[in-house]
């Protein structure tokens, strides 16, 4: 309650009053209420606030985290991820942007299109995490390379790209292009091993040798290749004459794709004549395309294709095949068999399946393992060490001879004429068509000879074509001799023919004595 009171008389403050009771309980309740109503809704103001401050700064992190993860989704879109530079994307993009500068400032610019040399043997043979790192470290030297103005870009696998915009002339694109193979030419430490690799560059200008983005890359990848043909660890510039072969290299290999399902290679064989006698000792098979309207295509010109795009794998074994079915085939004919000398590919031989493929062959045919002869070069002998020596040993187990072909032009290692089952060795024609003017060819094929003689190897002279070359090597002690003395590749019909005569020379010997 309210109790207030007031005197009569202000002067008798100790005389009557009057007083006034109020009962105040509804509006003490209800000033108490607006208090608490007044403290809540105060509360409730500073937890609002405090959400929204909080949702605030929630709401900031979200719109930073965003903007962060645009700027790595941009990034990957336009960068390598393994080495950071460039991707094929954004050098397109500055390509496009450094011809228009071009343009207005009426200089040049180039189009370096870099190749590692035999970065896959390294990929193959050490694996991909060391590749990967070697990769790293290319870029970076590219980079320390080139100009701050200039860009490195990665396109993909082993390939490279530089950009060199504002050049004056092509002088300076050489400039760089040297700078680069000189600072990869110093090994790379990498896990303990000292690893090399070298680069094929070519190299296009702007305008002269394209005035877009696809043109130019695809003149800087021709002359690329063009540096590869030419002994790779070099620089080549693109010229017109480089388009046609790069055209005719395509269409090449598109219609050797479809060459093996279309039945269009075919066999040849060329005898290997036994010096002392004369008579026919071994067939080499030889693989030969019968292109439409093209005539017959002779291996340099399409085994280099097949052996870079893999298809050498199936079409050596179809060779071995038929090989094998028309041995069979001539045997069921009454006639001698003689061995066949096949030639394996370095990736072919190196290829996981061959042994399982040749044993199959081996299986269905039905053909006697010692009538096959496979020729193997130095190089793929040298190549890969134990994995050599693990699929020389499983091929001559199974009874099939091996022999190294064009010995003296690889490795020439004595060491693996020792260490590998080799049974014959192959001279090369390198040696052989100057025999009679040459005395240090002479000395070289004597020296070969000697050496087969004491490893209890037989030895095959290639090449032969003359009758002083023939007699030459029957004096040096040279066993067998091949080339065109004798014939020239002859398909199975004619091989058959000489098969016949052999035949009929031995029932001649066989009467005679």
């Amino acid at each position: 309650a309210r109790l207030s009171g007031r005197p009569f008389d202000p002067r008798q403050p100790k005389g009557r009053s009057v007083w006034m009771v109020d009962d105040v309980t509804a509006r003490r309740e209800a000033a108490d209420a607006v208090r608490r109503a007044r403290d809540e809704l105060e509360v409730r103001v500073l937890e609002r606030t405090a959400e929204l401050a909080g949702a605030n700064t929630q709401l900031q992190a979200e719109i930073v985290e965003r903007r962060q993860a645009e700027a790595r989704v941009h990034h990957m879109a336009y960068h390598d991820s393994l080495t950071g530079l460039p991707n094929r994307a954004l050098l397109a993009d500055r390509l496009d942007r450094a011809m228009l500068a071009a343009q207005r400032s009426e200089r040049g610019l180039a189009v370096m299109f870099i190749d590692l040399d035999r970065f896959k043997t390294i990929n193959d043979s050490l694996g991909h995490m060391t590749g990967d790192q070697l990769l790293k470290e290319v870029a970076n030297r590219l980079c320390g390379a080139v100009r701050a103005s200039d860009t490195v870009a990665r396109l993909g696998g082993d390939e490279f790209v530089v950009l060199l915009p504002g050049i004056r002339n092509a002088d300076e694109s050489s400039h760089v292009a040297q700078k680069i193979i000189d600072s990869l030419a110093a090994p790379f430490p990498l896990e303990g091993r000292m690893l090399h690799i070298s680069p094929s560059i070519g190299i296009c200008m702007y305008p002269d040798d394209g005035e877009d983005v696809a043109t130019l890359m695809r003149n800087a990848d021709a002359a690329m290749y063009h540096a590869k043909a030419s002994g790779r660890n070099n620089y080549q510039y693109f010229t017109q004459t480089m388009n046609l072969a790069a055209a005719q290299h395509f269409e090449m290999e598109s219609s050797l794709r479809s060459a093996l399902a279309l039945g269009q290679f075919e066999l040849h064989y060329q005898p290997i004549m036994d010096i002392a006698t004369r008579r026919l000792a071994t067939l080499e098979v030889l693989l030969r395309w019968r292109r439409p309207a093209s005539g017959l295509v002779m291996p340099d010109q399409f085994i280099s294709i097949i052996e870079e795009n893999g298809l050498i794998v199936p079409v050596g074994e179809w060779v071995l095949r038929r090989a094998c079915e028309q041995s069979m085939e001539w045997q069921r004919m009454g006639l001698q068999p003689v061995p066949l000398a096949i030639n394996l590919s370095p990736r072919q031989f190196m290829h996981k399946g061959l042994v399982d493929s040749i044993r199959r062959i081996l299986d269905e045919t039905g053909i006697d393992p010692a009538l096959i002869e496979f020729e193997i070069t130095e190089t793929a002998l040298m190549q890969h060490g134990e994995h050599t020596m693990d699929v020389l040993g499983q091929i001559n187990a199974m009874g099939i001879r091996l022999s190294i072909d064009d010995f003296g032009t690889g490795y020439s290692s004595l060491a693996y004429l020792k260490r590998f089952p080799v049974r014959k060795i192959k001279i090369d024609r390198a040696f052989i068509k100057d025999l009679e003017e040459s005395a240090e060819d002479r000395a070289i094929v004597a020296a070969i000879t000697a050496l087969s003689d004491s490893l209890q190897l037989s030895i095959v002279a290639e090449g032969v074509e003359t009758e002083e070359q023939y007699e030459l090597l029957r004096k040096q002690g040279c066993q067998y001799a091949q080339g065109y003395l004798f014939s020239k590749p002859v398909l199975g019909v004619r091989a058959q023919l000489m098969l016949e005569r052999a035949a009929g020379q031995s029932r001649v010997a066989i009467t005679g004595a």
